[in-house]
């Protein structure tokens, strides 16, 4: 059965970082094997990826078991600002001794549309995973970092969408409500198939969000997100304000 959230709130931004970098850290070096690491998009993780490729962190790492994916992606080149992967490339892989082969991206060039992409990139999982199946004891996941958007959106799952009830495929092609339109994002079921599911959140701006999707607002695609694991919010005090504003 899905638990109660646990809801960690810090001072700002940059402590929030902090916290979530030596967290994440911890467990890692909690594990054994390959350690399995889906990221996001989005400033708040971006912070927390600067800071893992400092030294202060880089060197804490054992970046030979870890394997890098994405829960989401716009569908522009790597070099393009839009792109999730780029920005984690530039703020993350490149500073750190990651063996290349253990970063997956999610194909956006080479392929002809969103629909393609999403084929390979499920086909990528599977191949990781082993098998074409998840199996709820052996999550595909270690950990997934997840944010919140002012719609209630997280990874590519918008509301009003149908990969909201999307049931077997776990990564679908679908159209944002903003440019760049085409996206590829992992589903509930693959999301759902993690150890650890972190939303990151800071800034008064979400505030508002946060509280209904913390109340449950189904109507919201972050609160339909759910795993037999954890699921953490990490928010900074702005983002976790009630105060109505």
């Amino acid at each position: 059965m899905p638990r109660d959230p646990i809801v960690t709130i810090e001072t700002d931004a940059d402590a929030l970082a902090r916290l979530v970098a030596d967290w994440l850290i911890e467990r890692i070096g909690a594990s054994t094997g390959s350690f399995a690491l889906n990221l996001s998009g989005g400033s708040t993780p971006k912070r927390l990826y600067s800071l893992l490729a400092c030294p202060t962190h880089r060197d804490r790492i054992p970046w030979t078991r870890l394997h890098l994916f994405f829960g989401d992606e716009r569908f522009v080149p790597p070099d393009d600002p839009e792109n999730n992967f780029g920005m984690v490339r530039d703020t993350l892989i490149a500073h750190v001794p990651i063996p290349p082969t253990q970063v997956h991206a999610v194909p956006t060039v080479g392929v002809p549309d969103a629909q393609a992409a999403a084929a390979a990139y499920q086909h990528t999982l599977e191949r990781f995973y082993g098998s074409e199946q998840l199996d709820a004891s052996r999550p595909l996941f270690d950990v997934t970092f997840l944010g919140v958007g002012p719609d209630g959106h997280t990874a590519s799952l918008f509301p009003g969408t149908v990969a909201l009830d999307e049931s077997a495929a776990w990564v679908v092609p679908v159209i944002g409500p903003t440019p760049p339109y085409q996206r590829i994002t992992l589903t509930y079921p693959a999301l759902a198939s993690s150890h650890v599911i972190a939303f990151l959140v800071t800034g008064h701006e979400k505030c508002k969000i946060v509280k209904r999707v913390l109340d449950g607002d189904r109507t919201l695609p972050a609160a339909r997100v759910q795993n037999a694991g954890e699921l953490r919010w990490f928010l900074d005090r702005a983002a976790a304000a009630n105060d109505g504003a």
